[in-house]
């Protein structure tokens, strides 16, 4: 996974607001580790990483604080959040809460088209996994489990799902590139799509959750090697 350089940081003006850039901005470097767990923030220095002013870069900081990738500590101010192993458990039994829900609906009632775009994904998953695009992984997972909640109705769910998606990102940061992760993701994930293709509510349901407990896992496992 690529990490920006101070350099890469600088914004854009020609596209968006400068806000969303500078959001945007941020929470990638947070999630590919160039800004690490526990680092201090400090707005004059990022003002001129992202050749900002001082009040965006104090809106982008707290936006990020409600994303839970960045904390405020008395008298040193914005840190980037560590990983904490208790709320990505928590995190996880969510995900395998509403996701599996939402695969055993989208296995019920998701239109045809809807199966055929959520199996094309998935092969898109598979192949950026082969050229070890990261980034692309998470983007392609990430459309996957959209159009997976899409399918199933569950929009509330969703929500959900999306307000914690920053932390679900850098959570997948963690585990993406470990040892093994490549088969067996595609693994869970082509059991998952053959339910949904079968329109199998049991099935997906099942298949949905065995490959969060598993991701669960390795996130465990993953954040008590980093400390």
């Amino acid at each position: 996974m690529s990490v920006p350089n101070a350099a890469s940081l600088k914004v854009d003006r020609s596209a968006k607001t400068l806000r969303e850039l500078s959001l945007e901005k941020m929470r990638d470097a947070i999630l590919n580790d160039h800004f690490k767990p526990g680092e201090r923030l400090v707005e004059r220095t990022l003002c001129a990483q992202l050749d900002v002013s001082r009040s965006i870069v104090r809106e982008v900081l707290r936006h990020l604080e409600t994303e839970g990738l960045v904390e405020s500590i008395p008298y040193q101010g914005p840190v980037v959040a560590r990983l904490d192993s208790g709320q990505a458990a928590q995190i996880y039994e969510i995900r395998a809460l509403l996701e599996g829900h939402a695969a055993r609906l989208c296995a019920e009632k998701a239109s045809d088209d809807m199966i055929a775009r959520l199996s094309e994904l998935n092969d898109r998953i598979h192949a950026a996994f082969g050229r070890n695009d990261f980034a692309e992984v998470m983007a392609r997972t990430a459309d996957f489990y959209e159009a997976m909640f899409a399918g199933s109705g569950m929009t509330v769910a969703w929500g959900v799902v999306q307000s914690l998606n920053a932390r679900i990102n850098r959570l997948r940061a963690v585990t993406i590139s470990s040892t093994g992760r490549r088969a067996d993701a595609a693994a869970e994930m082509a059991r998952l799509v053959k339910a949904l293709k079968d329109r199998d509510p049991d099935a997906a349901q099942d298949a949905s959750q065995a490959h969060v407990r598993h991701v669960a896992a390795i996130a465990a496992k993953r954040l008590a090697e980093l400390g």
